[in-house]
């Protein structure tokens, strides 16, 4: 399948061939599909580094509340009446908003991961997706030999029947809910099976104070004590993060997923160690997390938001510029999810995941700084977009929208009615 992009702002003509950008500024070749990009920008896919997809039925549900309320009272009772049939309306709903906004790839963690993965399959996307692997205090139903033995079905199942946009990982959702053995065990299976691994990490300042209850060292030094760190983990959140945490985050490699949306949101308390995580050299890219605790999936907000916090946190109007921020969203989470060769950029024989942004916009109107407007300016800006090649949406139209929004909304409510 070939793919034409005539004429756009910033590149000319580009030439897209079997998911792959063949030429830049190329002629007008004749092509299976030809778009008119006319007054329109073209920039790489978004990449969202953090995220439980299918939380997009909790939109809204129970906002404004503390931390552990929330959770305890509202969110975990209610995500344990999920099924399968539910996940799936869900994470489409997820892949339509991304899609919408210009996200060509998620890092994602949840329940019930083979109906993700159909989803992500049907939708076009690019997902890495993970099964939340839970092991104390009963959250999986299982021992941890048990709840091992089904995430090693799980992701030969994905690797085995889905696309390889569908990519399989290890999600333990974090030290307080995963058994020294099991962090043991994912570490090694990870390496072995070469495998990305998705954690939470250092979210609040109490799972710092549990852990050095519990063990005498902090998140990071623990999992370092373990031999859990490596370039293969992305570790969501990092907020209470001091100097050897830092060090050592940089030392083997590991990525992280600002989530600067959902941790203001749920008042973590502290701002993420920007300026000191990027002088010691840590990848750093964004997340928008779910939608309970950021209520939307567009990375050009989590971006400004990201931007702007810093910003204001560090007193310097310099601190994240737009351009460092677009690159948060685009090459560093590429880079984060090992998204192939030139992943999030626009270079040749990179994989063809593109947008076309509407230059004719109030909120791109003047167009000084297309990085600016972007980050700053207008986060509805997304016209067309291209994942592996493939248009997924163009024109602002996706199709069989209609269909997932009236299946999401009322699978939303009954999963709210049983929960009652």
């Amino acid at each position: 399948m070939s793919l034409l992009l005539r004429d756009t702002e910033n590149y000319g003509n580009i030439y897209i061939e079997d998911a792959a950008i063949v030429e830049i500024g190329c002629a007008a070749y004749d092509a299976d599909t030809v778009i008119d990009a006319k007054r329109k920008a073209l920039v790489p896919g978004f990449v969202n580094t953090h995220t439980h997809a299918a939380m997009t039925l909790f939109r809204g549900y129970a906002d404004d509340l503390p931390l552990q309320t929330w959770l305890q009272d509202w969110i975990w009772p209610a995500e344990a009446k999920l099924t399968g049939e539910d996940v799936y309306w869900g994470t489409k709903l997820a892949c339509l908003e991304m899609i919408r906004t210009g996200t060509t790839t998620f890092n994602d963690m949840y329940w019930h991961v083979l109906e993700s993965a159909k989803a992500v399959d049907e939708m076009g996307i690019r997902g890495v997706i993970s099964n939340v692997f839970i092991d104390v205090d009963g959250g999986s139903g299982g021992s941890d030999e048990e709840t091992q033995r089904e995430n090693k079905r799980l992701i030969t199942k994905i690797t085995k029947d889905y696309s390889d946009r569908v990519i399989p990982a290890l999600g333990p959702h974090a030290i307080y809910i995963v058994s020294e053995e099991s962090l043991l065990w994912i570490a090694e299976f990870a390496r072995e099976e070469d495998l990305l691994v998705h954690i939470h990490v250092s979210e609040t300042e109490q799972e710092v104070k549990d852990c050095i209850e519990k063990t005498g060292m902090r998140p990071v030094e623990y999992l370092d004590r373990l031999g859990f760190l490596g370039p293969n983990v992305v570790s969501a959140h990092c907020v209470w993060l001091d100097d050897n945490e830092i060090s050592l985050l940089a030392k083997h490699n590991v990525k992280i997923a600002h989530t600067p949306t959902s941790n203001m949101k749920l008042a973590v308390g502290q701002k993420m160690r920007y300026p000191c995580l990027r002088a010691a050299g840590v990848s750093i890219s964004i997340g928008t997390d779910g939608c309970a605790s950021n209520n939307n999936l567009n990375m050009l907000e989590s971006a400004k938001f990201a931007s702007l916090s810093q910003k204001s946190a560090t007193n310097q109007p310099t601190m994240m510029p737009a351009c460092d921020a677009f690159s948060m969203v685009t090459k560093h989470g590429a880079q984060a999810l090992r998204i192939g060769e030139g992943g999030g950029e626009i270079i040749e024989g990179a994989l063809a995941d593109l947008l076309l942004i509407d230059l004719q916009l109030p909120g791109m109107t003047p167009l000084h700084n297309l990085d600016s407007n972007l980050i700053y300016a207008s986060s509805n800006c997304v016209d067309t977009t291209i994942c592996d090649g493939v248009v997924l949406m163009e024109g602002g139209v996706v199709d069989g929208e209609e269909e997932i929004l009236m299946k999401a909304s009322e699978t939303a409510f009954d999963l709210v009615n049983r929960r009652q």
